[in-house]
C-alpha cells in the first residue's frame, strides 16, 4: 500500500530512508544498531519527526548502498520550513524525551516543566479547553507526564532562569500560586534541577524578547526552541544555537544564586499565603453578612397594617 500524498518535505526524505532501509534487507532496529541509536530514532526520521544529523547521513548512504542519494536529498530539504509546522510542539516534547540536559529561560508563566496539577489546571481552564472538563484533565496529565524522567533518579539536568514576572504573575488565584511556590521549593531541592530568579530590582545585562529552551541531545547536537505568539520555532542551526547558548550565559551572570531564588520563593509563598487566608476570610465574612440579612427578612410576605376594633365597639 502506498503512503498518502504529503506536502512536508521531512516526509518525504523519511519515506526514501525507509524506502532504502527495506531495500537493503534491514528492519528499523538493525539500521539503528549500526546506526548506533534507538530504534524509536529511525522510526521518527522515517516519518518525518525528526531530522538527521549530516554525519549520521552519510553513515545511512554508506550502510544502505545508496550511493550519496540521501545526501543530496538531505541537503536540498527546507528543514526550517517544515520545524514551522503547525504540529511544532509534538516536534518539541519528542527532542524533550531524549534530551540529557535543559535549559530554560522563562517568562509571565512557569515552564511546563515546573508546573504543579493545580497551576496547569488553571492555565489550560484559561485555553479553549476551558469549556471541557474532561480536555483540561487530559491536557493537565500530558504535561505532567513531561516532568517524570526530570523527576526520576539519575534524571536529565534541568537548569531553569526564572523572570521575577513568572512568579509574580497570578494564575488560578493565591491558593493556586501558593501550592506552586511549595512545588518549585520541593523541585529545587532534587540534585539534577536548578532554579534561578532575575529579580525585577536587579538589572539584566541582556535579556532576550521571548522564552527560550535549549535542550542538549545526547549525539551532542543542541536545539533552541522558543515561541511567537502563535507558534513555535526550533532550529538547530549552529549560530542560533551559539547565540541562544550566549544569551542564556549573560542573563545567569545577573541572576539570583541558587540559594538567594530560594528565598524570593519562599518570601513569595507567603505573601500568596496571606492572601488566600485574606481572601478565605473576606469571603466568610461576605456569608455570615448574607445569612445576617436572610435571617431578617419577614416571613409570610410584607406586613399590612389593617385597623383594630375599639374597646366597647
Amino acid at each position: 500500500m502506498s503512503a498518502a500524498p504529503t506536502a512536508s518535505p521531512a516526509e518525504l526524505f523519511g519515506e526514501a530512508v525507509r524506502f532504502a532501509r527495506e531495500r537493503a534487507g534491514l528492519t528499523q532496529e538493525a539500521l539503528a544498531k549500526l546506526l548506533h541509536c534507538d530504534r524509536t530514532v529511525v522510526t521518527r526520521i522515517e516519518g518525518g519527526r525528526r531530522t538527521m544529523h549530516l554525519d549520521t547521513v552519510i553513515a545511512c548512504d554508506d550502510i544502505l548502498g545508496t550511493g550519496g542519494l540521501l545526501r543530496t536529498l538531505w541537503e536540498r530539504v527546507d528543514w526550517q520550513a517544515d520545524i514551522e509546522h503547525p504540529d511544532w510542539f509534538h516536534k518539541y516534547v519528542e527532542l524533550e524525551e531524549e534530551a540529557e540536559a535543559v535549559r530554560v529561560l522563562q517568562y509571565c508563566r512557569l515552564n511546563g516543566l515546573l508546573q504543579c496539577a493545580d497551576y496547569a489546571h488553571a492555565i489550560f481552564s484559561l485555553g479553549d479547553a476551558r469549556n471541557n472538563p474532561r480536555m483540561v484533565a487530559e491536557r493537565v496529565a500530558t504535561r505532567l507526564s513531561r516532568q517524570r524522567r526530570f523527576l526520576a533518579a539519575g534524571g536529565p539536568t534541568l537548569l531553569v532562569t526564572l523572570h521575577e514576572s513568572a512568579i509574580r504573575t497570578v494564575v488560578g488565584g493565591p491558593g493556586v500560586m501558593r501550592r506552586q511556590m511549595e512545588h518549585l521549593l520541593a523541585v529545587g531541592e532534587r540534585y539534577n534541577i536548578f532554579i534561578q530568579v532575575a529579580p525585577f530590582a536587579r538589572p539584566v545585562t541582556k535579556m532576550p524578547a521571548t522564552s527560550l529552551s535549549l535542550l542538549l541531545l545526547p549525539d551532542g547536537r543542541e536545539w533552541v526552541y522558543s515561541e511567537s505568539l502563535y507558534r513555535g520555532h526550533m532550529s538547530d542551526a549552529p549560530a542560533v544555537v551559539a547565540e541562544a547558548r550566549r544569551d542564556f550565559d549573560l542573563v545567569r551572570g545577573d541572576v539570583l544564586s541558587v540559594g538567594e531564588s530560594s528565598a524570593l520563593i519562599a518570601d513569595a509563598m507567603e505573601e500568596y499565603r496571606y492572601e488566600e487566608r485574606q481572601s478565605r476570610d473576606c469571603r466568610l465574612a461576605q456569608e455570615q453578612l448574607q445569612r445576617g440579612r436572610r435571617g431578617r427578612v419577614r416571613r409570610g410576605g410584607p406586613h399590612v397594617p389593617y385597623p383594630r376594633p375599639r374597646p366597647g365597639a
